[in-house]
């Protein structure tokens, strides 16, 4: 027990809240997703790694990126390529790798959810002033330090 830490019960109260309000956040753009976009919070993640990553990348360094299995990346990319938003490319040099990247179609579809996903979290988080995402972002990196 961290009876002798007279902080502990506020940090585990702050972890409640950081994780309600994270999962509140994530809820609302879930259903966003959905209801205007027929598409998945997953769907859009591996979008906007290989919106970031233009040439592409490898299906092991999308998992990384992603943080998520090779198989759980394997399966939404499956569903992207066959919507015709992402290819596949073998390696030139070693045929058990591939590479994927967004189509022009694919960039274009994300291009436009990420403006309106970023319009969601806008509103989401719009009871913020500059100074509050300040703190809030400096506090954050310093737990990340850890």
């Amino acid at each position: 027990m961290t009876a002798h830490d007279p902080l502990s019960k506020r940090r585990l109260k702050l972890w409640i809240r950081l994780l309600g309000v994270t999962r509140q956040a994530e809820g609302h753009l879930r259903e966003f997703l959905r209801t205007r976009h027929d598409t998945t919070l997953p769907r859009f993640d591996v979008m906007a790694a290989l919106y970031r990553r233009r040439e592409g990348v490898t299906m092991s360094e999308l998992s990384r990126m992603l943080l998520v299995s090779n198989g759980n990346a394997t399966t939404v990319v499956d569903r992207l390529e066959a919507d015709g938003l992402v290819r596949r490319t073998p390696s030139e040099t070693d045929r058990r790798t591939v590479f994927v990247a967004l189509t022009a179609e694919g960039l274009a579809s994300f291009e436009g959810l990420a403006t309106e996903h970023e319009a969601q979290v806008n509103g989401l988080f719009s009871g913020l002033t500059d100074a509050d995402i300040d703190t809030l972002t400096d506090i954050l990196k310093r737990m990340g330090a850890k």
